[in-house]
């Protein structure tokens, strides 16, 4: 890894953002083809809170944060900082001194594979954060990494300029060039589970919305009434 600060990512427009996070991690995901998940450990340190803006990355050394206050002066409005390090730590590199300073800047949110602290401090301030753990775990300022270089977290590659879609469910990434395309993918899955919704309010089942019932009879699945399925298991 080179010890760099990358300045001047391109960034997604604002707008595209904006309409980007009421969208929802479970929507986006779906609608992109169920790819772009961070996977199940980075966790919300609130509720009810729904975000998209565009990556700064920090790559730190292990209980090291030295590089987040490097990062702080890359961010700007509508971006969410990522956070991760060159081998795995649950530290609490991140709080709410940094925070302040991230809020100032308009940054919408901290994502990091480490460890979050002063969580109740965060909820008050209103500044959203996702991590793998919650830690008052201290740190140093002692070693160099990098700014605004490609990480890769759940097996997901991430580039600076990317979006990150973060709630209540966890977080994902979206491609710069994708954005457009989750937009309009994004709201026709919405349409169809709103036509799917008003169909089981009046009653159909999803075995017969989704066609599922030539599956179970492919698959073997017999139906067999309580008197009939008794008298299979008697005779072994």
């Amino acid at each position: 890894m080179k010890n760099v600060i990358v300045t001047d990512v391109p960034r997604p427009a604002l707008a595209d953002l904006d309409r980007l996070a009421p969208y929802g991690v479970a929507t986006v995901h779906e609608a992109l083809g169920r790819t772009g998940y961070l996977g199940p450990g980075l966790r919300p340190v609130q509720q009810g809170v729904r975000i998209a803006g565009s990556v700064v990355t920090a790559v730190c050394w292990p209980g090291d944060n030295l590089m987040i206050h490097a990062a702080v002066e890359q961010c700007g409005p509508g971006d969410v900082l990522l956070v991760t390090t060159t081998s795995p730590s649950t530290d609490g590199l991140f709080g709410e001194l940094f925070a302040t300073a991230l809020q100032h800047r308009g940054v919408r949110g901290v994502v990091t594979t480490t460890g979050i602290r002063d969580t109740e401090e965060l909820r008050q301030m209103g500044f959203p954060g996702w991590s793998a753990a919650v830690s008052a775990q201290g740190s140093v300022k002692a070693t160099a990494g990098a700014v605004n270089v490609p990480v890769s977290v759940g097996g997901q590659t991430i580039r600076p300029g990317d979006a990150l879609v973060a709630d209540d469910d966890g977080v994902m990434v979206v491609a710069r060039g994708r954005i457009a395309e989750a937009l309009e993918k994004s709201q026709a899955r919405l349409d169809k589970e709103e036509a799917t919704r008003a169909a089981f309010r009046e009653g159909e089942l999803g075995l017969d919305r989704y066609g599922m019932r030539p599956l179970l009879d492919k698959l073997g699945v017999r139906y067999l009434t309580a008197e009939e399925y008794a008298r299979e298991e008697a005779e072994g």
